[in-house]
């Protein structure tokens, strides 16, 4: 095993860390947690491999984690990218977030795409990942070791279009209902601060917000939801996939 290794990683909602992680205690004695929706300022670290974890939106990366992944340098070190995403597709976002990598300085030796449950309609990729993408996880992890093992230079080639897809994200935010306790919850876990507030009610910003669902998974009361006409379409757009178990990909 490798002595220890930085997990960079954004994870809104938890699947992309809860993937990333089970890799990387894999490969490595040590982890280091780096995340990068910390509003904390991230600090230069030693180690000898990176995992980068990042979950796709729309197929691409979000263009917040690849703002923070930029100030990151990584001093020719070695890297194994994750793009995790759920079910749809991932697209472009592999290629991007190695293209990424490689602009800050690693080299990067494999890749996955993997699957976990998606942000917004839940029911799809529900349980991912499982005692199934656990095994292959770590079943990449010795191949990645192997590889390492045999002092491979190669760097990867994944999937990918150049120019990327173009994808503006979503128009909407969440929203609060009356149930709202304004415990302050979603305000503390929103990367991009774009919930305050204003008396009795809580303001979303539309400019900030990037629906990342990290106010919906953290309101104790349930009580932060999609407006129900968009979480409606996007539970007909997305439910035919609720039965649908997309493989995983690894790359080496």
């Amino acid at each position: 095993m490798i002595s220890k290794v930085a997990f960079y990683y954004f994870s809104p909602t938890g699947g992309t860390k809860k993937t990333g992680e089970i890799f990387a205690r894999e490969i490595a004695e040590n982890v280091e947690f780096i995340d990068l929706g910390s509003k904390q300022e991230q600090k230069e670290t030693d180690y000898e491999l990176a995992v980068i974890a990042i979950p796709v939106f729309g197929g691409r990366l979000p263009a917040f984690a690849s703002e923070k992944l930029k100030k990151v340098n990584g001093c020719g070190r070695k890297a194994v990218t994750l793009a995790v995403y759920g079910t749809r597709a991932y697209e472009d976002a592999l290629l991007e977030l190695n293209d990424l990598a490689a602009e800050c300085g690693f080299q990067v030796i494999a890749s996955g795409a993997f699957v976990a449950r998606h942000s917004i309609v839940p029911e799809v990729g529900a349980g991912r990942p499982d005692e199934t993408d656990e095994a292959e996880l770590r079943e990449f992890a010795k191949k990645v070791l192997e590889k390492i093992e045999k002092g491979s230079d190669v760097e990867v080639q994944v999937p990918g279009n150049h120019p990327y897809k173009q994808w503006g994200g979503m128009t909407v935010t969440p929203m609060s209902l009356p149930t709202c306790l304004q415990c302050g919850k979603c305000a503390a876990v929103c990367p991009t601060d774009a919930i305050t507030f204003e008396g009795d009610t809580v303001q979303t910003s539309a400019e900030k917000c990037m629906v990342c669902m990290a106010c919906v998974a953290a309101c104790p009361e349930h009580a932060r939801i999609l407006p129900p006409p968009v979480q409606e379409m996007m539970n007909q757009k997305l439910g035919v996939l609720k039965d649908v178990r997309r493989p995983n990909e690894i790359f080496l």
